[in-house]
Order: C-alpha cells, then sequence, then structure tokens
C-alpha cells in the first residue's frame, strides 16, 4: 500500500507550493522578457518558447490543483501564444502526471467501501483522463454498464487551500494599497466556488440538476450520475464514446462540422444560463466531447455555477434588447445586472457599450468568422487602454464564473474556427426565452 508520501501525488505544504511556483517564474519570466525584447526589435512576438512550455506543463502539473486550473485557462488563450506551444500547455486540460494505482485503491476503498476491483465488475488501472483535482478511471457495473469513475487526489484539499492562501496575500497586499484596486470580493468568490469542487457528493446533485437544465435541448447530453457508486471523493458517471473537443478539432476539415458544434457549445453555455440561471463554468476543451450520434457531451460539473434571478434577468433583458438591435440603457440594466459605477454616468456607459459591442460580433454580422475573431484581442486592448477608467465600474462578484464561462466559450469557438451564420444561433436562443 502506498504511503502519504507517494511520489505521484501532489506537493503538500504551503512554502513548498509556493517555493516550486517561484522556483518556476524566475525560467518562465527570463523566457517572458526575451519575447520583449524581440517585439521591441520587431520580432517574433513569442510570449514563451516551447521549452518554457515543456516545463510549465511539468511543474503545473505535478501541482495539480489551482496551479493546474490556471495553466489550463492560459493554453485557451490564442492571441497569447504560438499553435506550437500552445498544444503543449493544452495537455495539461486531461494529460496530468497520474497518481498510483495503489493510491487509487486507497482512496476508492475509504469511500465505497472496497477495493475497485471488489466495488466493479471491471476496473482498468491506467487512468483515461488525470486532471487538476482528480483522475478518471474506465470501469464496468455488474450490470454491465460501462462508467468514468472520478478519483479525487489524496490531499488535494490540502494543497489547495495553500493555493488560495498564497494567492490571498497577494490579493491582500494589492487591495491595502488601493481601495480602487480591491479585488477581494471577486478572489473570495474564486476561491469558494473552486474549494467547493472538492466535494464530488455535490459535483453529483450539480450534473444532476445541470441534465435537468438541458434537457429541452436535445443535441447537448450530460451523463447520468451512478450515486450507488459516489461518494466525497468518488464520482462514478457513465461513460461516454467520441474525442474530446480539442482532440476532434485536429481532425475535422468540414466547416459544417464545426459550425454544427460550435452551435451546440453556444447552446450549452446560454441555454442553461438563461433557462435555469446556471452555467459550467469551467469550459476548457476537456470538458466537451463530440459524441458518434452527433450530440455534443458535457463533462466536469463541480464548477457549474448558480446565479442570482437578479442577474439572470437583467442579463436575459440585456441580450433580448441586443439580438432585436433595440436601443437599450446600457448605465440602468448594468447597474440591475449588480455592476457599481463611480464614474460619470454617459462616461461609464461609453466604456460598457463599447465592451458589448466587441463581444456581441457574431450576435450582428452575418456570416460570422471565428477563424479571424479577434474579440479577444480587442477586449483586452480596450480594457488596457482604459485601465485607470475600468477600475471604477465593478461588477458583482458573481460575474466572476460568468466572464469565465462566455470567456472560455469564445475562445473555443476560436479554436474551432467556423464561419457561418451565428447571429441565426443566437437568434434561436432568444426565441426560446420567448
Amino acid at each position: 500500500m502506498a504511503s502519504d508520501s507517494d511520489d505521484s501525488l501532489p506537493p503538500q505544504g504551503r512554502f513548498t507550493r509556493l517555493r516550486k511556483l517561484a522556483g518556476l517564474s524566475m525560467q518562465v519570466g527570463t523566457d517572458v522578457l526575451m519575447s520583449s525584447a524581440k517585439r521591441l526589435a520587431g520580432g517574433t512576438p513569442e510570449l514563451l518558447s516551447k521549452s518554457s512550455a515543456e516545463k510549465l506543463v511539468a511543474t503545473l502539473g505535478e501541482l495539480k490543483g489551482a496551479a493546474m486550473k490556471l495553466g489550463q485557462a492560459i493554453s485557451m488563450d490564442p492571441d497569447l501564444l504560438t499553435p506550437e506551444v500552445r498544444q503543449v500547455l493544452a495537455r495539461l486540460q486531461n494529460q496530468a502526471p497520474a497518481m498510483s494505482y495503489d493510491m487509487v485503491t486507497r482512496v476508492v476503498r475509504q469511500e465505497l467501501g472496497a477495493a475497485p476491483e471488489d466495488a466493479f465488475r471491471e476496473f482498468s488501472r491506467e487512468p483515461l483522463a488525470a486532471a487538476s483535482l482528480g483522475q478518471v478511471h474506465r470501469a464496468v457495473l455488474e450490470d454491465g454498464r460501462v462508467v468514468a469513475v472520478k478519483v479525487q487526489y489524496p490531499g488535494i484539499a490540502e494543497s489547495l487551500t495553500h493555493d488560495m492562501e498564497n494567492l490571498g496575500l497577494v490579493v491582500k497586499t494589492v487591495s491595502k494599497a488601493s481601495r480602487l484596486m480591491d479585488g477581494s470580493a471577486y478572489f473570495n468568490e474564486f476561491r469558494d466556488e473552486l474549494l467547493l469542487e472538492l466535494d464530488y457528493r455535490r459535483e453529483a446533485l450539480l450534473a444532476e440538476g445541470f441534465a435537468r437544465g438541458v434537457a429541452e435541448l436535445k443535441d447537448l447530453y450530460v451523463p447520468q450520475v451512478i450515486a450507488s457508486h459516489s461518494a466525497e471523493r468518488v464520482l462514478t458517471l457513465e461513460l461516454l464514446e467520441g474525442p474530446t473537443l480539442k482532440d476532434w478539432v485536429t481532425t475535422v476539415d468540414s466547416n459544417d462540422e464545426r459550425f454544427r458544434v460550435s452551435r451546440q457549445l453556444i447552446r450549452a453555455t446560454y441555454g442553461p444560463f438563461f433557462g435555469s440561471g446556471e452555467i459550467h463554468a469551467d469550459p476548457h476543451p476537456g470538458n466537451f466531447m463530440v459524441m458518434p450520434d452527433g450530440r455534443l457531451g458535457l463533462l466536469d460539473f463541480g464548477s457549474i455555477k448558480r446565479f442570482s434571478p437578479r442577474f439572470v434577468d437583467a442579463n436575459r433583458r440585456m441580450f433580448l434588447q441586443s439580438m432585436r438591435l433595440e436601443p437599450m440603457d446600457i448605465l440602468r440594466l448594468s447597474q440591475e445586472v449588480g455592476f457599481t459605477v463611480e464614474l460619470p454616468g454617459e462616461e461609464a456607459a461609453d466604456l460598457i457599450r463599447e465592451v458589448l459591442h466587441i463581444a456581441g460580433r457574431p450576435m450582428r454580422l452575418t456570416p460570422y468568422d471565428y477563424m479571424s475573431c479577434e474579440i479577444t484581442r480587442d477586449m483586452r486592448n480596450h480594457f488596457t487602454r482604459n485601465a485607470a477608467r475600468f477600475l471604477k465600474i465593478k461588477p458583482p462578484p458573481e460575474a466572476v464564473m460568468f466572464f469565465r464561462s462566455t470567456g472560455g466559450l469564445a475562445q473555443n469557438l476560436r479554436l474551432i474556427g467556423a464561419r457561418g451564420d451565428f447571429r441565426g444561433v443566437f437568434l434561436e436562443m432568444a426565441e426560446l426565452l420567448s
């Protein structure tokens, strides 16, 4: 039986993890400085070299937890990295270093009361995927159903807590420096949501609720929860067949197919949000599966975010008015969403209106080509140019997970690169609300 010092487990201890990240930042920081020098000299704007990306994958994959989630987010940004480097970082989406099978056996026995070979008719020793909080194994139930069993890494709760303490110190220091830069409420929202992902019983309930939320969208599918084989640190779901989005996109040339899956991703994001007030807030390409029957399978439900009725209702009205190309009182609607504004009204309205104008291009223009989409870049430039003023326009804390989801959607659509009538897709969503 493996001990708590099993080399396959994420490093524990607040200062051990901080030291590893500090060492990594020195290595990668040199790369970034060299990249900046190249930009100034008119050279190729490559943020990271492939060798530094390999170091990132090795270290963040070892650390798992919040550090690995950060790597997953970086890997999705098409404007920061070259395709070669993004391909390296994409391994963090479901190919982290696996924990030993002895440790898997230990966790399953503690949670289900029996070793994997006794709890299941079959249980694969090799993981299907290894991610930030746990790894997934293929198994077969006694009745013949094929399932995916997610087993949490021992000690990951402590590791995640330590990561949040380290990050919290940074946020606290910055917040003390300036009231305008106080990000405590947003950090607390992110921290609380991330720590909730550790409870797989909660994730099982969220998966069942999300399945009800997409039930009317027949081209989407949420796997069935196997409650009899689930516990706080073990979650068993129906196993879905097919490639994940990150693998599928490398094999498909047909624009029609790319447009079809893009449409499904939009429906998977906005359908549950407008319909039942919840959203899948961890949208990296490893969490979507293109099934053989054409449906889009959804995976990983620990980060499902449920919003306040006020937040959903105001966003719904804003969306409908945008789709109908109606004039709107953007400042009033933003305040109804929960924004606080410390700028003159018209000045704030102009800044927010430009955000909606950039983000809303696919909703207005047809056809729209995501291959040449520059929404992420233009949004980043808009915020950079107006950074001081945007500090005086503060979204509600619950918007953190909304922006995480919709930002991830935009990056996934850019990854797929389809061209077509996306305004028509968003009009479909508007019709569902009528």
